[in-house]
């Protein structure tokens, strides 16, 4: 299958050089370009993207309000944003995640990094860049929790993780920690469909349209504490 995919991008040369790039795989398609959030929207539903990189600064909608109109539309549920951003640790990084973008990726990527997020992206399977990632979310709401007690300022981000087992939540410790499935199971003792399975069901539970929500629930529930560096 062709993975479509729709650039978000002021920058009218990056977004060529990303689609020369993207276009030279035999199994990516780049089939919108928008220079805002609004049109990304747009091209998004029209096109039927499967992906779309979506820059987080940009005039008007910016990538942030755009990723939470994809996300919280039910026709879309399927569309996978993947955020670009300039520098490494970005405060909008973690709102874009809790928006609903399946991760970030820095402008200044290879070009074997981009495509391969791509691809992860489209399968729906992982997070990326798993131990960024949550070095990320962990800072930012290390500094956003204050005390720490995230449990105790959030009760009813807590009271979501009652519906889980208790299986359930080993899992979404595994997964908040960066763990693919194969390395859960391993360390679980269990198959990795069995992983697979129970990171499905506990995404149907507390809502989360991928890993990446899972990490962000994780930590905004208390369930994982952000470690001092």
């Amino acid at each position: 299958m062709t993975i479509k995919v729709v650039l978000a991008d002021d920058q009218a040369l990056l977004r060529s050089a990303f689609r020369i790039l993207v276009d030279s795989e035999p199994d990516m398609e780049v089939v919108g370009e928008a220079s805002d959030g609004a049109e990304a929207v747009r091209l998004t539903r029209e096109a039927g993207a499967d992906v779309v990189l979506m820059d987080i600064r940009m005039p008007g909608t910016d990538g942030l309000a755009a990723t939470r109109l994809i996300s919280a539309d039910p026709a879309l549920a399927d569309v996978r944003v993947v955020m670009l951003t300039t520098f490494e640790v970005d405060e909008y990084v973690v709102e874009s995640l809790r928006a609903g973008a399946s991760g970030f990726l820095g402008k200044g990527a290879e070009p074997e990094e981009l495509l391969a997020a791509i691809r992860v992206a489209a399968a729906g399977e992982a997070l990326l860049s798993p131990v960024a990632t949550k070095g990320l979310i962990a800072k930012f709401l290390a500094q956003g929790a204050g005390s720490g007690d995230s449990a105790a300022d959030g009760g009813y981000e807590a009271a979501r993780l009652e519906a889980l087992t208790v299986r359930e939540r080993e899992v979404l410790v595994q997964v908040a920690g960066g763990l693919s499935n194969d390395q859960i199971a391993e360390r679980l003792q269990v198959s990795p469909l069995t992983v697979k399975t129970h990171v499905n069901r506990t995404m149907a539970k507390l809502g989360a349209r991928d890993r990446a929500g899972l990490v962000v629930i994780a930590y905004e529930t208390g369930l994982v504490r952000p470690r001092s560096e």
